[in-house]
């Protein structure tokens, strides 16, 4: 599997092709990431390459500090690996520089992000209930409904639907297109929506 990027959502728009189709595009600030480590199999048990993305000034503890020494480039805010094959391990080098020129326009790619958080959600925006009737003098509207049992076997089954925590997950969409690549500000614009909010970090993988 080839390497990827880190970078971050900055927000939806639309372009039009050449045929006058209107597209609906994310657009992210895809790198420049760099390597940072090398994972090989007689030490680590597998082949990897670590990236860095958001230099990062203050507040730097010295283990971190030595961490990042190797690569030469600076500290950086955000890590992440990418699994790579033991050929393709020989052609990073520590401190090399990953960019948005590794993607090219009508390839798929995709990409993995955080879900926006809604915090503590009922039943009907959780799991789409349809809930009760909206009337007058009506007790149940958007409530949970019956959730349990008879007296046999006189439990609630494990992974029903109930009200929780929602949204705040990793979330992987795949097959998205690449529409277009602009190496002068490090972005890439992909056809559709990306996981996450504005702002919210992203991983892009071939």
């Amino acid at each position: 599997m080839a390497a990827g990027l880190i970078g971050r959502k900055i927000g939806m728009t639309q372009i039009f092709r050449e045929d006058g189709v209107v597209l609906p595009v994310t657009v992210i600030e895809a790198g420049p990431c760099y390597v940072i480590q090398k994972k090989q199999i007689e030490k680590d048990g597998y082949t990897a390459i670590q990236v860095g993305f958001e230099k990062k000034e203050k507040n730097i503890k010295r283990p971190a500090a030595g961490h990042f020494k190797a690569a030469g480039q600076g500290v950086f805010g955000k890590l992440k690996e990418f699994r790579v094959s033991e050929t393709e391990l020989g052609s990073f080098e520590l401190g090399s520089e990953l960019n948005v020129t590794m993607f090219k326009a009508g390839e798929k790619i995709r990409v993995t992000g955080f879900s926006k958080g809604r915090g503590y959600a009922g039943v009907v925006k959780r799991w789409g209930f349809g809930g009760g009737r909206v009337t007058h003098g009506s007790k149940f509207h958007r409530r949970t409904g019956s959730v349990g049992q008879n007296v046999n076997p006189g439990k609630i089954w494990k992974g029903k639907h109930m009200p929780g925590r929602y949204g705040n997950e990793q979330v992987t969409v795949k097959n998205l297109e690449v529409v277009r690549v602009i190496p002068s500000d490090n972005t890439i614009v992909v056809k559709g929506a990306v996981p996450g909010s504005i702002g919210g970090i992203v991983y892009i993988k071939k």
